[in-house]
């Protein structure tokens, strides 16, 4: 028998939809049924948001993770460090929530690396009041990595079988273009396929995606394919992995892996490259992972949508999904254990 330790899965952004979004897939018996899941948070604002869903679920504090039940339509919350969040404005970014979303993504963590549960699954927070409240991280990715010591760490996006990771994301363009470079491309490229392996994929068929237009249409529309991306992917196979041989053009690189079946992966070379493909795939139910961490991370793909707070229509596709990925990860972690 396989010991998967719990998740734990952040409230967010008080302010947000995060507490209403747990709250309701715990109400809709939305949640794989092999996951035990963890709330981390806090105790008032997460029975706030029950209240949305009538008696369908109810909230149970615990002080110790071993303290959880794990019964239907019962949210375990373990407590975060006590912050006054009595003057909360709901839909409002604020200092204050965004204190509360960095302790309780900061707790998580820490009973990762503790090894009280198998992963952390987080809820979308505000990094306006992130920033704010002094937390100077760009987001969840950065907090991850400095709290665990990450020396690199790559994002991707992933639906069912389709995934997406990126060489770079939160940067302009020109920044972006800068990046395309072979040290860099390798790194990725090394972190996703032992990512992937983590996953349970054997021997995992990653392509690259090219830069520009039709992948530089061999020099013509610029040269950083020849330059940059082929000695990247030339030394990668020459490690063994199972690189696509050549810069893939990117607008056709995707309908391979999702509809040919072609790919496990592809690796994009910025942001909206890999995204705008990755949100007309799953808008609403896509899944953000962070590669090359020594824990677990899923995360929901999706803001904080202050606008939905109270209503109880913000939708669960995005957590659910980013649990099952969790729990996935965690058994084969698990079995790749007793191998």
């Amino acid at each position: 028998m396989l010991n998967i330790l719990p998740l734990a899965i952040t409230m967010g952004d008080p302010a947000g939809t995060g507490p209403e979004i747990i709250a309701r897939a715990v109400a809709e018996r939305a949640l794989p049924t092999d996951a035990r899941v963890i709330c981390v948070g806090d105790i008032d604002v997460m029975q706030h948001a029950c209240t949305l869903f009538g008696d369908a679920v109810t909230v149970r504090a615990i002080e110790h993770i071993e303290d959880a039940r794990f019964e239907l339509g019962v949210l375990d919350v373990l407590s975060i460090a006590q912050i006054d969040l009595s003057g909360l404005r709901p839909g409002k970014v604020q200092a204050v929530a965004g204190h509360a979303a960095f302790e309780s993504v900061a707790h998580s963590i820490q009973l990762a690396l503790d090894n009280e549960v198998s992963g952390v699954v987080t809820s979308a927070l505000s990094k306006e009041a992130l920033h704010l409240a002094g937390h100077k991280f760009d987001g969840h990715t950065e907090i991850f990595a400095a709290l665990t010591g990450a020396k690199r760490v790559v994002m991707m996006l992933a639906s069912g079988d389709f995934r997406v990771v990126h060489v770079s994301t939160h940067v302009s363009l020109q920044r972006a273009i800068e990046r395309v470079r072979p040290d860099r491309i390798l790194d990725v490229l090394r972190i996703t396929d032992r990512s992937l392996r983590g996953m349970g994929i054997a021997a995992p068929r990653i392509a690259v995606a090219g830069l520009n237009p039709h992948s530089g249409e061999g020099g013509l529309f610029g040269d950083d394919e020849i330059l940059h991306i082929q000695p990247a992917i030339d030394q990668a196979r020459a490690e063994g992995m199972n690189i696509s041989p050549r810069p893939e053009p990117p607008d056709t690189v995707f309908v391979r892996m999702l509809h040919l079946k072609s790919f496990d992966a592809v690796v994009a070379q910025y942001h909206d490259q890999g995204h705008i493909a990755a949100k007309i795939v799953d808008f609403w139910g896509g899944v953000n992972i962070t590669l090359g961490l020594p824990i677990i991370r899923t995360s929901v793909d999706h803001g904080t949508a202050f606008d939905l707070v109270g209503t109880g229509k913000a939708r669960i596709d995005s957590l659910v999904n980013a649990v099952a990925y969790a729990q996935r990860m965690a058994t084969r972690k698990e079995i790749g254990k007793k191998e």
